[in-house]
């Protein structure tokens, strides 16, 4: 199961709902601003 930290809650929200759908679908954890912009270039990597 996906889990997004509260202090990334309000960055995560602004996301496109497709966009956060894909992220929630990777099963990640994001604890960091980092862990989000790593799975967020994945997702693109993946799109290419």
């Amino acid at each position: 199961m996906s889990y997004v930290a509260p202090n990334l809650r309000d960055k995560f929200e602004s996301l496109p709902i497709a966009l956060k759908n894909a992220i929630l679908e990777k099963d990640v954890q994001l604890n960091t601003m980092s862990d989000l912009i790593a799975v967020l270039e994945k997702i693109v990597a993946e799109g290419e």
